[in-house]
């Protein structure tokens, strides 16, 4: 899978377009690690440091957050249903 740009703009721009498009689709879901940025930079035939920026785009826009030492997680959406751990669910209307 290769990033390409549809008009004037920096590769790191399309590659974190690309991944957030993955995530509000579900394809990593909430509270799940995002690929290394290794992997990524292979798997969309970038640069590492192309990578790096991309991740951090995403996690400026609040997609992912990145704990040290463990790696990069999708943040769970608030709007997406999904319950945090230890929340009771709330009795519907």
């Amino acid at each position: 899978m290769n990033v390409e740009l549809d008009g004037p703009g920096y590769l790191y721009e399309a590659l974190a377009k690309q991944l957030a498009e993955r995530i509000q689709a579900g394809e990593f879901a909430p509270n799940t690690p995002l690929p290394a940025e290794g992997r990524l930079a292979c798997e969309y035939g970038v640069s590492l440091g192309t990578a790096r920026h991309a991740t951090r785009l995403l996690r400026e826009r609040g997609l992912v957050v990145t704990i040290k030492s463990k790696g990069t997680y999708v943040v769970a959406r608030a709007n997406s249903g999904a319950i945090p751990p230890g929340a009771a669910p709330s009795a519907a209307p």
